[in-house]
């Protein structure tokens, strides 16, 4: 969904097929406006982006902060175009879009540095015209605030994310960052006979990232790749800095029964699914009470940013992720609990700008599942499809030819 990566592989098939399943009331009401072209093009130091509409409909602009963003919406309006990338340019970092609401289409620009947005409408050849002008701020007082303090900045090191500045030459690649949970003095869930989860999670991520780097341009980050402690905020503070197009944290949790056993997907909600949910991630959220002292008070963009609207489309793309994931291990006769599917409020997940998935791979507290998180061929299974699932849904019909290319 950034230019460069997220928006290739995120083509209108993609598109088509979610907003379908929106109620038929919406579709009729927007059969008669779909957006049909959309071109970038610099302009004066500036960008100008014009939306094709097949009929004139209601729009709405408007800037967004921390981090700066302008948005343009479009009401009872459906995309049926692929959206490219954007040229090079001195204003818009990134671009992401998606449903809002049941009848709104979003469209978010990520700046580099404060800017003004301002929509010219017109019509041509019987067809509705949007022109999204971005131009330079003229107030230095408007500079970009810094996303991170100080205490952030170095966590957020210690975890790997010093990536260079440079931009590299080329598609850029589909990049994912994985998350192994726990880790240092949070040992997370231990087995009756003493597995440790933070093992199982580490290792497991390790595998995985291998097997996703033998994808071509495909690159993968961990949050922490040793056995050391990260604070919740800073591994998701990582993706961010990374501009990640997607986040995965990995755990294999405990709970009181016993009998309970299989995989979950998580994705972010403010209310939990169910109780089991609800329990999985205060489990999961404790993990930062070994975290330094203010840490969490020096950050409150973090947090105060999940009041914005902007959340919903990343919350939507990752809720579509989560459902491919579960499918996919369905298929490669992973076990599954029952509904495994489920939300609740992560700590982890919540970068308001990155789609965000929690994966539980197994119970430690269940004697089988054990067993299997700690077997090599299982865990050759089960990260050989979290890799594919990962690569179809990101590059559609292409993954099958990318797997027979890694194969070989």
């Amino acid at each position: 969904m950034i230019a460069d990566r997220r928006i290739a592989s995120f083509v209108a098939a993609l598109c088509l097929a979610m907003f379908a399943a929106l109620a038929p009331s919406v579709a009729a009401s927007a059969q008669d406006r779909v957006i049909t072209a959309v071109e970038p093009k610099l302009d004066n130091g500036g960008l100008a982006i014009r939306f094709t509409l097949t009929a004139k409909a209601p729009v709405h602009s408007f800037s967004l902060r921390n981090p700066d963003r302008i948005a343009i919406d479009f009401d009872d309006t459906l995309p049926a175009v692929h959206l490219g990338e954007l040229p090079e340019n001195p204003l818009v970092q990134s671009i992401r879009h998606g449903m809002v609401s049941a009848d709104r289409y979003r469209v978010i620009f990520r700046l580099k540095e404060r800017a003004i947005g301002r929509v010219v409408e017109s019509t041509a050849d019987d067809q509705a015209i949007v022109d999204l002008m971005i131009a330079p701020a003229k107030d230095k007082a408007g500079e970009r605030q810094k996303r991170a303090t100080s205490r952030l900045d170095a966590a957020v090191d210690q975890a790997g994310a010093g990536a260079s500045a440079a931009k590299p030459k080329g598609p850029r690649p589909l990049l994912i960052v994985l998350d192994p949970g726990h880790g240092g003095i949070d040992e997370g869930a231990v087995s009756p006979s003493g597995t440790k989860e933070k093992d199982i999670n580490l290792e497991n991520a390790r595998m995985l990232a291998t097997k996703l780097e033998r994808y071509p341009n495909v690159e993968v980050k961990l949050t922490h790749d040793t056995d050391v402690f990260v604070p919740l905020e800073a591994r998701a503070a990582m993706a961010r800095k990374l501009n990640a197009d997607l986040f995965l944290s990995i755990h294999a949790d405990s709970i009181h029964y016993t009998s309970l056993r299989g995989a979950t997907v998580y994705t972010l909600s403010e209310k939990a699914s169910d109780a089991l949910s609800s329990q999985i991630a205060a489990t999961e959220n404790a993990s930062d009470r070994f975290a330094p002292d203010g840490f969490q008070a020096s950050t409150p963009e973090i947090f105060d940013i999940l009041l914005d609207l902007t959340r919903r489309e990343t919350v939507s793309f990752s809720e579509h992720f989560a459902a491919s994931l579960v499918a996919d291990l369905k298929k490669n006769d992973i076990d599954l609990i029952n509904r495994p599917k489920r939300a609740a409020g992560f700590r982890v997940l919540k970068s308001p700008d990155v789609p965000s998935v929690l994966l539980e791979m197994g119970f430690l507290s269940n004697a089988k599942d054990e067993t299997l998180l700690k077997d090599d061929d299982w865990r050759n299974k089960i990260t050989s499809a979290i890799a594919e699932s990962i690569i179809r849904f990101f590059r559609g019909g292409k993954a099958d030819a990318l797997r027979k290319a890694e194969a070989k």
